[in-house]
C-alpha cells in the first residue's frame, strides 16, 4: 500500500481483498482511506475468488485494472509508464503488460539483485516458468517490450475491456475452479484466444517477495495436487500432446508419489 500511495499517478480506486486472515486488523489504518475499499471473508476464499470479489467492485468507469499481490510492490512511475504505453495507438491490442519483476528479500529489507520474472513461457515439452528467475540481475538486458506467452499473475496490469471479454460464467477474470496456481497463464491464454496480445515492458520495475513457501517439499500436498491439476487443464485447452503427456505424467507422480 505504501508503493501505491507513491505511485506518480495514483489509482483511483484501491480494493483489498483478505482471504480469511485470523486477524484482519492490519487493514484498519487502509479502511480510512476514501478510494480504499476493504473485502473481509470469512475463510480462505483462495487467489482466484479473491481477485474476481476485488474485479467486482471496481467503477464501471475504469480503463485499467491492476491485478497485485500482496508480496510485490512498485517504483514510483509504473502505473503512469504503464498507462501510457497502453495509450499509444500503436498498442492498442495490447490486453495487459507486466515489466520487470526483481526478487525481494522481506528479511533482509533489500533487493536480491536477481530477476523473479520477465515473462512467463513454455517449454517445447509442456514446462511452464517464469523466464530468468534467480538469474543475476542485468540492467539493459531487455530494451525493447516484446510480446510473451504469460504474465506473471504477481504484478499483471490489465485493459479492463480486455478483462471483459474474457469472463467466465459472467463474473470471473480468474476462473474460480483453479483456486490457486497457474491461474495466470489461464487468463494469459484466454486474452489471447481474443486476439489481444501481452506485453512485457522491461523499463517498468517491480519487485517480489515470493516468500510464502519456496521449498516445494513442504507444501501441503493438496496444493501440489491442485498445482498440477490446473495446469493438466490447461494443456489439454491448448491440445498440445506432448505438453499434455509431461503435465499428465507430473500429475501422476504428485498424485502417487507426493513429488
Amino acid at each position: 500500500m505504501e508503493c501505491v500511495n507513491q505511485q506518480t499517478t495514483l489509482p483511483e480506486w484501491i480494493v483489498i481483498v483478505d482471504s480469511g486472515s485470523r486477524d484482519p486488523s492490519y487493514l484498519q489504518p487502509y479502511q480510512a482511506q476514501s478510494n480504499v475499499t476493504v473485502v473481509l471473508a470469512d475463510k480462505d476464499i483462495g487467489f482466484c475468488k479473491g481477485n474476481n470479489i476485488g474485479m467486482s467492485k471496481i467503477p464501471r468507469h475504469c480503463d485499467y485494472v491492476f491485478l497485485l499481490n500482496p508480496d510485490a510492490f512498485l517504483t514510483p512511475r509504473f502505473v503512469e509508464e504503464a498507462m501510457a504505453f497502453m495509450e499509444d495507438p500503436a498498442n492498442r491490442q495490447c490486453g495487459a503488460l507486466t515489466g520487470t519483476v526483481l526478487g525481494y528479500d522481506v528479511e533482509a529489507g533489500a533487493a536480491k539483485g536477481a530477476y523473479d520474472s520477465t515473462g512467463v513461457f513454455r517449454s517445447w515439452y509442456g514446462r511452464w516458468y517464469d523466464r530468468d528467475q534467480g538469474s543475476s540481475y542485468q540492467s539493459g538486458r531487455y530494451r525493447q517490450p516484446e510480446v510473451i506467452p504469460a504474465i506473471c499473475g504477481a504484478v499483471f496490469f490489465c485493459r479492463k475491456k480486455a478483462l471483459e471479454s474474457v469472463l467466465i460464467r459472467e463474473r470471473e477474470i480468474l476462473d474460480n475452479t483453479f483456486y490457486m496456481y497457474k491461474e495466470d497463464i489461464d487468463l494469459s491464454i484466454r486474452l489471447q484466444r481474443k486476439g489481444w496480445s501481452l506485453c512485457f515492458v522491461p523499463s517498468l520495475i517491480a519487485y517480489h517477495c515470493r516468500g510464502w513457501q519456496r521449498d516445494r517439499s513442504k507444501m501441503p500436498r493438496e496444493l501440489k495436487i491442485a498445482s498440477a491439476r490446473n495446469e493438466l487443464r490447461i494443456q489439454k485447452y491448448q491440445k498440445a500432446p506432448i505438453p499434455f503427456l509431461y503435465s499428465l505424467c507430473k500429475f501422476a507422480a504428485v498424485k502417487i508419489f507426493n513429488i
